[in-house]
């Protein structure tokens, strides 16, 4: 009964977290195409008028049409619920990295070595999510200038650091974590039996890593007993 209720727990919190990802993937869209695409398509509107007393101007014209087809390209990835399947994690964070850039929210990049072991779907659903998480608080609350991603793989674990160089909190402060929803990151990790740890000092920015060993997949979630 314990045993099936864990799973039952698992379950739900898979769906849970598969809705909260939808919705942050529409909220991204509707950035987008308010923020960055309608905007160059303004702009575009705007070349145009000017270009009909002065022809010399068509070439600024075209140069931003083809920018904008190519963010409706980079956008329609997230959009297709195919090609977001067919994407390993690594992949998958590196289009959350790419938007922030082409959105200029902050200056975002992302390290990798070469995936060793797959993960399980739902796994990495929950570190997605997770990573996803510390993101937003990045950008909604750091006030930082730069983030940073690196994942790693080897053959027992996959190891994920993130750091931002904002204006950072208290990390010992319990109340600071709860506040901007570093507790959801822990439950999280708690949940697929992953190691996590968020360190942060005031002026200093925010960095967490966290740590994945690949035999948990093995495991029942919530329990660590072996199927």
């Amino acid at each position: 009964m314990q045993q099936q209720e864990a799973e039952k727990k698992f379950e739900t919190a898979i769906a849970e977290t598969q809705i909260e990802i939808r919705e942050e993937t529409l909220r991204n869209i509707s950035w987008e195409l308010h923020d960055n695409i309608g905007q160059l398509l303004t702009l575009a509107k705007i070349q145009v008028n000017m270009a009909q007393d002065d022809p010399d101007k068509l070439q600024e014209v075209t140069d931003t049409i083809t920018k904008s087809l190519t963010e409706l390209r980079s956008l329609s990835k997230l959009i297709n619920p195919d090609a977001i399947k067919s994407l390993n994690l690594t992949e998958a964070i590196t289009l959350e990295i790419e938007r922030f850039n082409r959105m200029q929210f902050i200056n975002a990049s992302i390290t990798s070595n070469q995936e060793i072991q797959p993960l399980d779907d739902k796994i990495e659903i929950i570190i997605f999510r997770i990573l996803q998480e510390f993101f937003t608080n990045t950008i909604k609350h750091s006030k930082a200038s730069n983030l940073n991603v690196d994942v790693h793989y080897d053959e027992e674990k996959i190891t994920i650091h993130a750091n931002d160089d904002g204006v950072g909190f208290n990390s010992t402060n319990t109340d600071a974590k709860r506040g901007i929803g570093l507790g959801n990151i822990q439950n999280r990790c708690k949940l697929i039996g992953a190691e996590v740890t968020i360190d942060s000092e005031k002026g200093k920015g925010t960095e967490m890593s966290l740590i994945y060993h690949y035999k948990k997949q093995n495991l029942n979630p919530t329990t660590n007993e072996v199927d």
